[in-house]
């Protein structure tokens, strides 16, 4: 009896130990097991770093690029022979109104041609816009015609008068005489004076073109 007694303390004694021992190993948190189950975090975090060094070293670089191009375009500036006019944008010009006038009718033609006096506003001449043409040629001559406002030509002009001295105004104002609401026209080879607007189809003798506005 002693002996078993002694013999079931024994296997108990060892049965606690042999639990002990697998509850040291299986249930009790391991370092190492800690450890290794913390490591992928650290690994994260470490990987994160990485990744944010390298997109801080991307930005910097950036960076530098956009300062070295600026620096590139200042030095482009501050040459002697660099033109900065060249970049302004004519607003002003664009915005006057006889300039963007001139623009819209380049290229365009009087259909039909009127000659006008001096009250008769000038540019491009239509069936619903009567305006005297400002643009006139002689295909005649292959001269451009002048006008005076304001002006007649004397009766004793003729044919040699103009040849020899269009289209020098100081020569020819010796024969233009002052009469308000008038305008004297003139080539090479013909002359008029108009007092109303006058369609150029009229007046066959003229061979008076529009020379495009």
């Amino acid at each position: 009896m002693s002996w078993r007694k002694t013999g079931g303390f024994k296997m108990a004694k060892d049965l606690d130990e042999l639990l002990d021992e697998v509850e040291s190993k299986f249930c009790r948190p391991d370092p190492l097991r800690l450890g290794m189950v913390e490591q992928p975090k650290g690994t994260h975090s470490s990987d994160r770093n990485r990744a944010e060094a390298k997109e801080n070293l991307r930005l910097a670089d950036t960076f530098k690029r956009a300062d070295d191009l600026d620096s590139l375009i200042n030095e482009i500036f501050e040459e002697p022979d660099f033109d900065k006019k060249t970049f302004k944008l004519k607003s002003k010009s664009s915005g006057n109104t006889s300039v963007r006038a001139s623009i819209q009718g380049v290229g365009k033609s009087c259909s039909p041609v009127y000659l006008g006096g001096s009250t008769a506003p000038c540019g491009i001449g239509t069936n619903i816009s009567q305006r005297a043409c400002d643009h006139l040629r002689c295909i005649a001559c292959d001269f451009r015609i002048v006008s005076y406002d304001d002006y007649m030509w004397d009766k004793s002009c003729d044919y040699l008068f103009f040849r020899n001295n269009m289209p020098e105004f100081h020569k020819l104002k010796t024969k233009l005489v002052k009469k308000k609401g008038a305008r004297a026209y003139a080539c090479q080879c013909s002359w008029r004076t108009v007092e109303e607007l006058t369609d150029l189809r009229m007046d066959h003798q003229l061979r008076w073109v529009c020379g495009k506005h």
